[in-house]
């Protein structure tokens, strides 16, 4: 991924990186079994909650080897990287192909602001799978395909606004997103997740209007 400007200032001929990696073919019965890893570790996650829940839970839960898991996610964090990679890759096909504002077609501060209340919605809905995801080893959040593909798309609005240095101000942005921000706002001072999003696309607002200076 290139740490350069864009110069291309249309949000219609954006680039960007792939989240994750392509789902490799699998035999039958090696993707039913990660079928049944994931189906059971995401009933037993909302039942008691992450913190609650071990290794040895999902594999009983499951029916499969303690191997099986251990060779295909790891961890509890692979296993919620995992969990969240369908809802990203959803996620990075609007950005790229649905309808504006979040896709294509429309002003880059219409998509930063549309993209920051979808992002915070998200973060809302799976606060604990995305915080293990972003914790589960130092700066592991910035190691991850998916933040590769928001920081880029972060900053290719910016740049495309005539923000004055895109790239940090998309780092910022998404720095005050993480799920430990979000979950604090939610769950310690109360906000809804609407309150949040309104927010959050106002300071995006902000952060897209400072122009370049002279």
């Amino acid at each position: 991924m290139s740490s350069g400007h864009h110069t291309d200032r249309s949000p219609v001929r954006q680039r960007l990186p792939i989240v994750g990696e392509p789902p490799a073919t699998e035999r039958a019965d090696a993707a039913r079994n990660r079928r049944r890893v994931l189906d059971a570790a995401k009933q037993l996650f909302d039942e008691r909650g992450i913190a609650a829940v071990t290794l040895d839970d999902v594999v009983a839960a499951a029916g499969v080897g303690k191997g099986t898991l251990f060779r295909r996610f790891g961890d509890k964090a692979g296993l919620a990287v995992a969990l969240l990679d369908e809802q990203e890759r959803a996620l990075q096909d609007r950005i790229l192909n649905g309808p504006p504002p979040l896709g294509p077609g429309a002003e880059p501060v219409e998509r930063l602001t549309a993209f920051v209340r979808t992002y915070v919605g998200y973060v809302a809905r799976n606060t604990e799978l995305v915080a293990m995801s972003q914790t589960s080893s130092p700066g592991a959040r910035l190691r991850t395909g998916s933040h590769q593909f928001w920081r880029q798309h972060c900053e290719f609005l910016l740049a495309s606004a005539g923000a004055a240095d895109p790239g940090v101000r998309a780092d910022i942005l998404l720095a005050g997103l993480t799920a430990e921000q979000i979950g604090h706002w939610l769950h310690d001072q109360g906000w809804t997740p609407r309150h949040l999003a309104n927010a959050v696309a106002r300071t995006a607002q902000q952060l897209a209007s400072s122009p370049t200076p002279r």
